[in-house]
């Protein structure tokens, strides 16, 4: 019985598992649609002295909004 106990935990921790992990994916192709600016972006990271990896995610999880996205970097 013990051993039944254990396989349904590890299928729920896999259920769980693959559920997160496809919400990630929505999530990262909902960020890799939204145009930021090449402008925006390298004020970003000039301002911030930031990677234009950090500087493109902020952009993107702000919709693109440069303010937003820097008021975020600054806190």
């Amino acid at each position: 019985m013990t051993m039944s106990v254990f396989f349904q935990a590890m299928s729920v921790i896999g259920d769980r598992r693959s559920r997160d992990l496809k919400a990630k994916q929505e999530r990262e192709k909902e960020l890799a649609k939204v145009t930021i600016k090449k402008e925006d972006l390298e004020l970003i990271m000039s301002e911030m002295e930031i990677s234009r990896g950090v500087a493109e995610r902020s952009l993107r999880e702000h919709m693109g909004n440069v303010v937003e996205a820097l008021i975020d970097l600054s806190n």
